[in-house]
């Protein structure tokens, strides 16, 4: 397999496990050993993870108390402590590990730095980008896609509940159909929630393909990058 460079984006809800807020240590093992995989075959991995299994910067708005710059700085902080977990848990998994925040906090982490990052990833260790783009009104999901293509990734993969992109919500509607593979016009015009408009069309626009796949099921990232496309969908 040739070498590759991804970012792979993990909802903060992802963490939570069953309990739905916090953070599930047994699921950040399982995450760490996951990226590992991909590290062990020759794979130069960033992360982005979201925040919202400890708040979401439009929740806390949403009643007028606090302002929405105010709650998304609390969501981007949200995102520096799962990042965190994330990196003591590959460090765990005995991955080598630096995170990056777009907001300043040295004694947490290293502040971005593109041409820092990129040569983590060529040294082989794993880089989370936290904070988001550091500026509000922006999700992480643009964050993720915004790393991507600062660091030349060759693809983001969004790690989610489900095996892939549907023309409707597959847990709600039996009758949903997956869509194997679709164009980023597609997924901005039919308004189909692969990641948001902003994020899709940053994409579209460096012709960075966005895979969807279901994080739970074990060896899926790896198996993807080897071209099994089976078990995910993909926007391009």
């Amino acid at each position: 397999m040739t070498k590759k460079r991804v970012l792979v984006k993990f909802s903060g809800e992802a963490l939570a496990g069953e309990a739905g807020h916090g953070i599930d240590t047994k699921i950040l093992k399982y995450i760490a050993q996951e990226i590992k995989s991909l590290v062990d075959a020759g794979i130069e991995v960033g992360i982005v993870i979201g925040g919202g299994n400890i708040i979401r910067g439009v929740t806390a708005a949403q009643d007028g108390i606090i302002k929405r710059t105010s709650g998304d700085y609390m969501g981007m902080l949200a995102t520096v402590i799962n990042g965190v977990a994330m990196q003591e848990a590959c460090e765990y998994a005995g991955l080598e590990v630096r995170m990056q925040t777009a907001i300043k906090m040295e004694q947490i982490a290293e502040p971005y730095i593109n041409r820092k990052a990129t040569r983590h990833l060529e040294k082989n260790r794993v880089v989370i980008f936290a904070a988001g783009t550091g500026n509000p009104f922006f999700t992480t999901d643009t964050a993720a896609t915004l790393r991507a293509v600062e660091i030349g990734a060759e693809v983001i993969i969004k790690a989610t509940k489900v095996d892939g992109v549907y023309d409707k919500d597959p847990v709600k509607y039996s009758d949903a159909v997956k869509l194997h593979e679709l164009t980023y016009d597609q997924a901005l015009q039919d308004h189909i929630k692969v990641m948001d408009d902003t994020s899709i069309a940053l994409a579209k626009d460096n012709k960075l393909p966005i895979i969807v796949c279901d994080m739970s099921v074990e060896g899926n990232l790896l198996d993807i990058l080897n071209g099994n496309m089976s078990k995910c969908s993909i926007v391009r």
